[in-house]
């Protein structure tokens, strides 16, 4: 084991980087985020992670390849069945998931939504697949007239739950929210449940930042379990401590926007000595992604690359900085949903050699493979190791 050694790891949720191979049997032929975005908002000034290599992933207008990249770089394929921000996570950390959650294109059935409305002491509103700024709009006014939570899902195995904090304050929220993922066992075990507080009148209601996600556990062990029980320190910044439903993490950071989320994960690496620190950046996804907002999705990139720098200032002797994604969502295809992607994968720090280039792999459990060969912790994962392509001779 390696106990001075350190992998910072960031999430830039939704950040896809064009349609896998079967994009097209999840109705997501051409889908392809960041280039979509590049063609769309120019220029998207990226030059920060234009130097570690973005670029050289694949041609995106305004970020040409560089001859000497920082970083090392690849495009990450999905062997799990899905395109769902819990199983692009577990799969980052070595778990892939073959058999897909299941989703409700038509609702959730009926005699489950009673049993749910029983067990809560409550009547529901809506049932409808439907983007969760619109259904706010639609049914919040009904809400507050009678205090019936809105359900909701999407194309995602999800089943959200909507309220007005003054109407169903948000611990009260959050616990129908774990009723419901009492109840929500297979047949119906979807990924997750979501907590959708919102706030406003008069029809001109918003979502709050106190969004909550409760996953349904990964069916097995991932990096954070192998390191969590070899003594590392396993920090889970944002939503992670949701997305692995607390498994394996021996720290927690809340925070609800990318900027908690960077603010955090420095925070994290003045106080994680040894081990993995895991961030996930939710605003590219919750405020831009889903609501076709590519000016938003632009400017929330370029404010991410302008805080790489002071990440990379703080990188030690023996630390990893890690860039990725965990699925795509295209806004420029029809529809408000995840879409199927390769991620990309940014790797750097003094252990390893600049610019090599790592062509698409088979699966982003390769990442994970590669981190455990990285702290030389025991188990098994999924994903091939790459640490041999990339670590510099003189590094033992």
């Amino acid at each position: 084991m390696k106990r001075d050694r350190r992998a910072i790891v960031i999430t830039l949720d939704s950040v896809g980087i064009g349609a896998l191979p079967d994009a097209a049997d999840y109705g997501d032929a051409g889908a392809d985020t960041l280039g979509h975005l590049c063609e769309a908002v120019r220029p998207l000034a990226m030059p920060h992670l234009a130097a570690m290599g973005l670029g050289n992933l694949k041609p995106l207008p305004g970020i040409p390849p560089v001859t000497n990249p920082t970083a090392c770089f690849a495009r990450l394929g999905e062997r799990s069945a899905g395109k769902d921000t819990t199983i692009g996570h577990w799969e980052l950390m070595g778990l892939v998931t073959p058999t897909p959650f299941p989703t409700y294109p038509k609702g959730f059935p009926p005699e489950w939504i009673t049993g749910f409305e029983k067990a809560i002491g409550r009547k529901t509103l809506g049932n409808v697949p439907a983007s969760g700024t619109d259904i706010i709009q639609q049914l919040g006014a009904a809400h507050l007239r009678t205090g019936f939570p809105i359900v909701y899902t999407s194309a995602d195995s999800v089943f959200q739950i909507a309220a007005h904090e003054t109407v169903i304050p948000v611990e009260e929220l959050y616990a129908i929210c774990r009723t419901a993922r009492k109840l929500l066992v297979p047949p119906h075990g979807v990924s997750r449940v979501i907590a959708r507080p919102f706030e406003g009148r008069g029809g001109q209601f918003t979502r709050t930042e106190r969004r909550r996600d409760f996953s349904v556990s990964p069916h097995g062990p991932t990096l954070l379990n192998l390191l969590g029980a070899q003594g590392y320190d396993v920090a889970g910044i944002g939503k992670i401590r949701d997305i692995f439903a607390g498994t394996g993490l021996t720290r927690h950071y809340k925070s609800g926007s990318n900027q908690e989320g960077m603010d955090r994960t420095l925070e994290a690496m003045g106080e994680v000595t040894s081990g993995l620190i895991l961030t996930n950046l939710v605003d590219f996804d919750m405020l831009y992604a889903h609501r076709k907002e590519m000016d938003g999705y632009a400017r929330a990139l370029a404010a991410f690359d302008r805080q790489v720098p002071e990440i990379l200032r703080r990188l030690r002797a023996n630390d990893l900085f890690v860039i990725s994604a965990d699925h795509g969502c295209d806004p420029i295809l029809p529809g408000t949903d995840h879409t199927r992607e390769y991620v990309p994968l940014l790797i750097q720090g003094a252990p390893l050699r600049c610019g090599v280039d790592l062509g698409t792999r088979e699966s982003m459990a390769d990442l994970a493979a590669t981190l455990q060969a990285f702290f030389g912790v025991a188990g098994e994962l999924a994903g091939r190791s790459f640490l041999h392509e990339v670590l510099n001779p003189d590094i033992a």
